[in-house]
């Protein structure tokens, strides 16, 4: 039973990488995969994945849908909360005045962190206002594509 559970759970994560990966995000897995990029200049989202089922129906698809805009930041970057344990670590690390939550959003702009869409803005809220938060993000601070 056991076995049968961590397969499942293997697939669950696996399809959220996936997603993430298809919409152009890049995986941050490591802490050196953070510094090498949260220490470049200009602007970063990194979305904080998680296997919950607000991550699954409200923030994956959020993330994906957001990026069909004409404003975009410099990365997409993501971490996944309960499997890269350290790289979330120190993402959550650059953020000391917010709660760490997941799934939620970053926005960094020359590695300092700007905003932050906590669980609690995605939760029990509609994909299309999570859409709407990360491009007005994007208006403000990304650049035309």
């Amino acid at each position: 039973m056991e076995m049968d559970f961590q397969m499942y759970m293997n697939d669950i994560v696996t399809n959220a990488r996936n997603d993430m990966d298809e919409a152009g995000y890049t995986q941050m897995r490591t802490v050196e995969d953070v510094k090498n990029h949260l220490s470049k200049d200009g602007t970063s989202v990194v979305f904080v994945n998680s296997v919950c089922g607000c991550a699954g129906g409200i923030a994956r698809p959020a993330a994906k849908h957001a990026t069909a805009f004409d404003h975009l930041p410099d990365q997409l970057l993501t971490v996944f909360a309960g499997q890269d344990k350290e790289a979330t670590e120190a993402v959550r690390e650059l953020a000391p005045d917010f709660i760490p939550s997941s799934p939620s959003f970053m926005l960094f702009k020359d590695g300092k962190i700007v905003d932050m869409i906590e669980r609690h803005n995605i939760e029990g809220h509609e994909t299309m206002s999570v859409i709407t938060d990360l491009q007005s993000w994007f208006m403000e601070h990304g650049k035309e594509v």
